[in-house]
């Protein structure tokens, strides 16, 4: 599942995720099948483009594409960035990036994946256009809609999140994403209702924080804050733990592009105590 994290904030975008990748595998005997969740914590869903210094990627959901031989979205990004530098383009807007970026793990989905999973791999894709004052930030799914969608579009701020949100939601909306449609069925409301039901709920218990106001700093912060939070709960829930791991976090600013705050490194043998 994992946590996915694109903050634009007025100084600048912060992307953060975690670092915990599920795969489930199949196990059978003679009597029964079981499908076994395997979770690694190494995986790197904070993604730095090279030549594109304006831009960079979180993502979440589907830890990986093929059916046979499982790729990371990571793990595909040295072919993705062969492809773009075949373009000889120099530095593309964020939206001109994000298509570049979606139809590349379109192409990669078709080719390893025979049918559909029932899940998304999806792509939080953040940066500045040349000469713009504020920070685009952009949603892709793969496969259900590889359109990009901007998300705060204009002079808007604020988080944009996904992948097991439950957390951050009761956070910052104030309520469970799945209260609308407990209520919906436990009352018989219909959808029009179960709608107005959520945009009231949003609207009366949503954390006032005056996004427009924060600097970078702070964006940082509260990044990490939801991020942490989900992780620490899950220690003590009955349930899926797909929040873990190292926390990578970057920020993405008009002038200096793409810059890492915190994010894991490769080491060699820890040592115990």
């Amino acid at each position: 599942m994992s946590l996915g994290i694109a903050f634009k904030g007025p100084e600048g975008i912060v992307l953060a995720a975690d670092s915990r990748v599920t795969l489930t595998a199949e196990m059978r005997s003679a009597q029964e099948k079981m499908m076994l969740p395997c979770t690694f914590d190494n995986a790197t869903k904070l993604l730095q483009i090279a030549e594109q210094k304006f831009v960079g990627v979180v993502t979440y959901g589907l830890g990986a594409i093929g059916r046979q031989e499982p790729r990371t979205a990571h793990s595909l990004l040295p072919e993705f960035e062969n492809a773009l530098s075949q373009d000889k383009v120099g530095r593309f807007s964020v939206e001109q990036f994000a298509i570049k970026f979606s139809d590349f793990f379109m192409e990669q989905w078709k080719a390893t994946m025979s049918e559909s999973s029932g899940a998304d791999m999806l792509f939080l894709i953040g940066g500045f256009d040349e000469g713009a004052p504020y920070g685009k930030v952009y949603k892709v799914a793969i496969p259900s809609n590889p359109t990009p969608e901007e998300q705060n579009a204009g002079q808007q701020f604020g988080v944009t999140w996904g992948g097991q949100l439950e957390h951050t939601n009761r956070l910052l909306k104030g309520f469970d994403p799945q209260l609308p449609l407990i209520v919906k069925n436990f009352l018989g409301l219909t959808d029009e209702q179960r709608i107005a039901l959520e945009k009231h709920l949003e609207e009366s218990l949503s954390s006032r924080i005056p996004y427009p106001f924060l600097p970078l700093q702070d964006c940082v912060d509260l990044s990490v804050f939801l991020i942490r939070t989900t992780m620490e709960i899950q220690n003590w829930i009955v349930g899926v733990r797909g929040v873990g791991g190292a926390i990578d976090v970057a920020t993405i600013t008009r002038t200096e592009g793409f810059k890492p705050v915190q994010r894991k490194t490769v080491v060699g043998q820890r040592r115990v105590l």
